[in-house]
């Protein structure tokens, strides 16, 4: 499809203090879980290494994800590794936001950017049943009163939509957020790793979403920021602000994916829906040189052929759909 690649999401973690029923079901992911072990991690040195070469390829924005990428011990230190690096234009990291109070700062002085807070409803028993560890919003409203305080702008805050869930207080969550200067952008629940029991008839379309906001407060569309922008961006007409929706489900933007994923054990995957990565951190474990590891980057990412969004109405068909990567193992 021609897609140029450009983004650059790092999981840094594949453990989060959050369970929620889209991504990490607790059911599942209980205190017996197995997560990666320490040495089997990519070292804050490895990541720099390779998001440099990334960065050379023409990779322009990087974004910190996990997991949960505030649980990594001194991730400062790696926001600094990663900042100046020629050639890059964007910094920005993913969080639930429950220890930003503490780290907003340090991450801000380390030289991050902007951030991104998941945050799917104000309904405060609604969230408390979607992280699946009964924690308050007053926590992430915390986070993001202190990422706004040390200048990590802007704040773009991330809702997944499930019907019969928390699709009744999208108005409210897009009304809260109104002329505060943050984006709120909404998410059609997707199909992503294997165990959420995703179900199509859970999705509420984007469309539907903006007519529900629309109907209280009027919108009008407004251009990307720039290609291969994955939400689709509204203002509000009388000048307080925006919101965005990401359609992957309804509206598939495959053809425009410019995204790669490193995971936290050091695969590369091409697409969120992946089945597969390729080991980057076995060959630089095993030698390889920065010519070595930009010929298999330069080799995956020409032969991507993934365009599982476009594919998922044939697969959801199936009974026996390919199983695909989890997403605290690679970030959303």
């Amino acid at each position: 499809m021609g897609r140029p690649l450009k983004d650059l999401r790092i999981s840094v973690t594949d453990r989060c203090n959050f369970r929620c029923t889209y991504c990490m079901p607790a059911e599942i992911f209980g205190e017996s879980y197995k997560f990666l072990p320490k040495d089997e991690i990519l070292s804050f040195e490895e990541i720099a290494r390779l998001a440099r070469i990334f960065v050379e390829f023409g990779v322009n924005k990087l974004r910190i994800t996990g997991g949960e990428p505030l649980l990594r011990t001194d991730l400062h230190i790696l926001i600094a590794m990663l900042t100046g690096l020629p050639g890059l234009e964007d910094l920005t990291l993913t969080t639930n936001a429950y220890l930003l109070p503490q780290q907003a700062q340090q991450l801000k002085d380390a030289g991050l950017q902007r951030i991104t807070i998941s945050l799917d409803t104000l309904d405060d028993e609604v969230f408390k049943e979607m992280n699946g560890r009964g924690i308050s919003i007053d926590r992430v409203l915390q986070g993001i009163d202190a990422a706004a305080a040390v200048g990590l702008a802007p704040i773009k805050i991330n809702a997944v939509v499930q019907k019969g869930v928390n699709d009744h207080t999208v108005v409210d969550l897009a009304r809260y957020f109104k002329n505060s200067g943050h984006i709120v952008r909404f998410i059609e629940y997707m199909d992503v790793g294997n165990r959420n029991g995703w179900k199509w008839d859970q999705v509420v379309p984007a469309a539907e979403i903006i007519q529900r906001i629309d109907a209280e407060m009027p919108l009008e569309p407004v251009d990307s920021n720039y290609p291969g922008e994955v939400a689709n961006r509204y203002r509000y007409r009388d000048g307080q602000g925006e919101i965005g929706v990401i359609s992957s489900v309804y509206q598939p933007f495959c053809a425009n994916c410019t995204r790669s994923r490193l995971s936290t054990d050091g695969k590369l995957y091409t697409c969120l829906f992946a089945n597969t990565g390729i080991s980057l951190r076995d060959e630089m474990r095993a030698g390889a040189s920065d010519d070595d590891l930009k010929n298999l980057i330069a080799r995956i990412w020409t032969r991507r052929t993934d365009r599982y969004s476009e594919e998922r109405t044939e697969l959801a068909a199936l009974q026996n759909a390919p199983a695909k990567v989890e997403m605290y193992q690679i970030g959303g």
